[in-house]
């Protein structure tokens, strides 16, 4: 695979490129590495493109996990307690969800990355709210987003969100002042 877009959201640009260059380096040399059309594995059954094989999101997080955790990359699960004091006098819930967390793909020496092939809501959701939790709970203090450009989403399912819309709607949205610094690669295969 290849970069194709980069976008710097709150310097997220500058503060990878100066904190953390070699593990900068280390993200670019995993999304090299991974050969795409290996992972062109998932048979569409949608109706306008029934029968065609499309990039598997699946197999591709695969690739990104084979070529980081080697390399000291790990997943970080932080449970979640939902606070019950929140509810209206009276209401009892029926069951309280057990065992609920929130996860980031990868992180290494507080820096955490996201690898997105999903709808769009997953990628605001990285960079506007889970990274900045992560960062709350000192796992991280930057971040990386992955998220493919619309050249390689348009061989995916549909409905999978891309760099191009990602970026148009950081850019109009703006920096919040509890954002953190987040460096987003666009890549294709």
């Amino acid at each position: 695979m290849r970069i194709a877009g980069i976008y710097s959201f709150n310097n997220g640009e500058r503060a990878v490129s100066e904190k953390y260059p070699s593990l900068l380096q280390e993200v670019k040399d995993a999304i090299t590495a991974i050969d795409a059309s290996a992972c062109r594995t998932k048979e569409s059954e949608e109706k306008t493109m029934t029968g065609e094989m499309l990039y598997s999101p699946v197999a591709l997080n695969e690739c990104f996990k084979a070529q980081l955790n080697p390399n000291g990359w790990k997943s970080v699960r932080v449970k979640c307690e939902y606070p019950t004091h929140f509810y209206a006098q009276g209401y009892e819930p029926k069951k309280l969800r057990k065992g609920a967390f929130r996860e980031m793909d990868f992180i290494k020496d507080k820096l955490g990355v996201e690898v997105q092939f999903g709808k769009y809501s997953f990628m605001v959701y990285n960079v506007a709210a889970k990274m900045t939790i992560f960062k709350n709970l000192l796992h991280i203090d930057t971040g990386v987003e992955i998220v493919p450009v619309k050249a390689m989403a348009d061989d995916m399912s549909s409905g999978v969100s891309y760099f191009e819309q990602f970026v148009w709607d950081l850019e109009r949205r703006g920096v919040s002042n509890i954002d953190i610094p987040v460096l987003i690669i666009g890549i294709d295969a």
